[in-house]
């Protein structure tokens, strides 16, 4: 996985722009972010998972994803390692982290990842 199919695959969820904030590409759905690039460093993304889902990707694929440090990683902000993670896993991630994130009333546009 590299940075520019992170942000190829976070752009084709609905109603996705990308930004910025603290100088890192940001992904967000009607105004609230929902993944982020480049943080600690280009090598890593990050996904808003809550602290379930976030258990469980850790639990199956520890060398992809790992909890964020702190008190941001307690409430499910999850650290993607792209060289780590595989394209379907991630794809899962980001639609969980949307999910997360969009207004309910965007919910039936995409499929309940469980």
């Amino acid at each position: 996985m590299t940075p520019d199919k992170f942000r190829k695959l976070a752009l084709t969820l609905p109603e996705t722009s990308e930004s910025s904030h603290m100088n890192h590409p940001d992904f967000r759905v009607k105004g609230k972010i929902f993944a982020t690039l480049g943080y600690p460093d280009e090598t890593f993304a990050m996904v808003k998972l809550n602290p379930k889902q976030q258990a469980r990707f850790v639990a199956s694929s520890p060398k992809a994803f790992q909890p964020v440090p702190g008190g941001w990683g307690l409430k499910g902000a999850t650290r993607v390692h792209l060289k780590s993670v595989k394209v379907a896993d991630l794809r899962t991630a980001l639609l969980h982290a949307w999910r997360n994130n969009a207004p309910k009333s965007l919910h039936d546009l995409l499929e309940d990842p469980d």
